[in-house]
Formats: C-alpha cells, structure tokens, sequence
C-alpha cells in the first residue's frame, strides 16, 4: 500500500470513528478523533500536490475543529474566526485554480438570495453579540460555496454546498432552532465530506489542467 492511500485509510478510519462515537454519545472517542481528521486529510492532500493554500486551509479547519471542542462563547468565536479565514484561503486558491464558467451569472444570485434569507431568519434567534460576527462569516461562507461551484466544478460545488449546510446546522442550534436528533453527527458527516470534497475537487481540478498548446506540441514531438 502507497503512502497516500495508507494515509487516506487513516483518515477513513479516523472519521468512522469519530461518527460513530457521536452517533453512540461516546464523548471521548470524538474528543480523540476529532483533532486527527484535518491533519491526517491535509497529509494525504500533500502527497497529492496539494498546493500551499489548500494546506492553509485545512489548517484552519483544524484550529476550528480544536476551538469548537470547548462549549464556551470565546472558543465559538474563535472557531469560527479559524473558519473564516481558511474561507479566505478557500477564495483565494479557487481564483488560482479553477476556470470561471457561465453559470456564475446563475448561481452568484442563487447563493446570494440563500445568504440572505438565512441571516434574515437567523437573526432574531441570536445572541446580540454573535450577529454581526455570524454575519460577516455567513458571507464568506456563501462566498466560499458559491467560487466552488463555479471554479471547481460538481465535485467541489457539492463540498461547498455540504459546508454551507453544516455550519448552518450549527447556526441554527445557535439560534434555539429545534434540532435533529444527534445533531453533532450530521454537522460532523457533512463537514467532513464537504472538506474532502472540496480537496478532491482542487486535486482534480490540477490534474486535470493542461496547457493546450503544450499538449499540442507534445503530440507533434512523437510524431514521426
């Protein structure tokens, strides 16, 4: 087995671990798992030639996902600012990578429209002093999810949409909204595939990519 795929099964194995403690109210086996997800899925994008900016990003996560394990107000804010900038990190990589499409002009309103109506039903249920925060990392977020969609294709535009639905999951929660049973499982199993999504999208994305005109001269310099 490839070092890559060893560390991917890692990472498989971490992530069934951690959803099935919360699926089960194993609370220290999510404490145990949960910091080793970002970074064993940051190792195996490396190996892949993940460039620096995924890197970062996943960083971030990490940092959010240490923060978010503590119930206190201050950690919220933290992980949710740790958040915020891998979204930045997000934004600026899939401006290097991905190739912009004609359905931005569709989906840019689309994602604005979501954006809107969930801060507008959110904010009444918040706490005075998260709104403007929530807020500003709504935009991100939606931001975010919509350059995936329109830079990265299906792949990444689905882990863009399944971040959008996770941290909204948290927001509602935030906000006193009636929750799921197990809720920490469904943010978590969306979270984590909307983070492998979006690797495996940019990953895509930059094996995929090749110069036109270098592949051309490619095919004329094997020809006899």
């Amino acid at each position: 087995m490839t070092r890559s795929r060893a560390l991917l099964a890692l990472c498989a194995l971490a992530t069934a671990v951690d959803l099935l403690s919360l699926a089960t109210g194993f609370g220290p086996g999510h404490t145990l798992a949960k910091p080793l997800l970002m970074p064993l899925l940051a190792a195996w994008a490396a190996l892949c030639g993940a460039p620096g900016l995924l890197l970062a990003a996943l960083a971030c996560g990490w940092g959010g996902d240490l923060l978010l394990l503590s119930d206190a107000d201050p950690a919220f804010l933290g992980g949710m600012a740790s958040f915020a900038v891998g979204h930045v990190c997000y934004l600026m990589l899939f401006a290097r990578v991905g190739r912009p499409h004609t359905r931005a002009a569709v989906l840019a309103p689309c994602y604005a429209v979501v954006l809107i109506a969930t801060v507008v039903l959110l904010w009444p249920g918040l706490p005075q002093e998260l709104r403007p925060p929530v807020a500003l990392y709504s935009a991100l977020l939606a931001a975010m999810a919509c350059a995936a969609a329109v830079r990265l294709g299906p792949v990444g535009g689905a882990g863009g949409l399944l971040f959008l639905l996770s941290d909204t999951l948290i927001a509602t929660g935030v906000a006193g909204w009636p929750q799921p049973p197990r809720p920490d499982l469904w943010i978590m199993l969306t979270y984590l595939a909307a983070q492998f999504l979006l690797v495996r999208g940019v990953l895509d994305v930059l094996g995929g990519r090749q110069d036109p005109a270098a592949a051309y001269g490619e095919v004329r310099s094997t020809t006899p």
